[in-house]
C-alpha cells in the first residue's frame, strides 16, 4: 500500500531513500535547504522543495502535517536535525525516522521525539565487518548485542544436503527463516529443503554461531 512519506535533507542517505521510496510507489516530497539538491531530485519524486525543515509554520505550509511518515536525513548539523524532528512531531506526524551520526546525536533525537533512530554509517560498518568475519555473509543486520540476521551464500559442504541434514538448529542454534533461489523466495523453508548451488540463506541466531558455518 503506497504511504506518504516526508524526506528532510537531500544528501546521499536522505536522496537514496527519498530515491527509492519513489520507485517502490510511494507519495515523496522531499525537501533541503539548498536549491541545488532540490532540483537535483524534483524530477523523480512527486514534489521537492526548498525550505527550513526546522521552521514549523514553513512545514505546516507545505501540508507537512498531512504526512503519515517523515524522514530526517540532516547530515550537516545536529541541531536542525533535532529542531526538524522536534517540528515534524509538533505537527503530528505519526512515524518520524532520523538519522544520527553519533550515539549522543541519536540520544537526543530520541528525546526529541523521533520514534526511530538510525546509525547508517555504523551499521554498514558492522556488514562490511561482519563480510570479513564470515566469508560467506553477504549481509547483515544487527537485531541485538551479539544477535543478528544474515544473508549468506551456504559453503559448498551445504549443496545437495538438506535442511534436516544440516540440523543447523539443533547443531548451531541458526534458524533458517528464507531461502532465495534466483528470483523466487520461499519463507520458512522445511526440512526437506535441499540447498542448490547458487541459493542464497537468511539465517536468525547468534554472532559466535554463525562464524562456525564455515567449519
Amino acid at each position: 500500500m503506497p504511504h506518504s512519506v516526508l524526506v528532510i535533507g537531500l544528501g546521499r542517505f536522505g536522496s537514496a531513500a527519498a530515491l527509492e521510496l519513489s520507485k517502490l510507489g510511494h507519495e515523496v516530497l522531499a525537501i533541503d535547504s539548498h536549491e541545488d539538491a532540490v532540483n537535483e531530485i524534483a524530477p523523480h519524486v512527486t514534489r521537492a522543495m526548498q525550505l527550513d525543515a526546522t521552521d514549523p509554520d514553513a512545514l505546516r505550509a507545505v501540508g507537512g502535517a498531512d504526512f503519515e511518515h517523515a524522514i530526517v536525513a540532516i547530515s550537516e548539523s545536529v541541531e536542525a536535525s533535532v529542531f526538524a524532528t522536534m517540528a515534524l512531531k509538533e505537527l503530528g506526524v505519526g512515524n518520524v525516522i532520523a538519522k544520527a551520526g553519533s550515539r549522543l546525536h541519536g540520544s537526543i533525537l530520541a528525546k526529541a521525539g523521533a520514534d526511530r533512530v538510525v546509525f547508517p554509517e555504523r551499521e554498514m560498518g558492522q556488514r562490511v565487518a561482519h563480510s570479513f568475519n564470515e566469508r560467506d555473509v553477504l549481509e547483515y543486520l544487527d537485531v541485538a548485542p551479539e544477535f543478528g540476521i544474515v544473508k549468506v551464500r551456504p559453503p559448498a559442504s551445504f549443496v545437495g544436503r538438506s535442511l534436516a541434514d544440516l540440523a543447523l538448529e539443533t547443531r548451531l542454534g541458526l534458524t533458517p527463516v528464507a531461502l532465495r533461489r534466483g528470483a523466487a523466495v520461499t519463507v520458512n523453508p522445511g526440512p526437506a529443503t535441499t540447498i542448490a548451488d547458487g541459493d542464497e540463506l537468511i539465517l536468525i541466531g547468534r554472532d559466535d554461531r554463525l562464524e562456525q558455518l564455515e567449519r
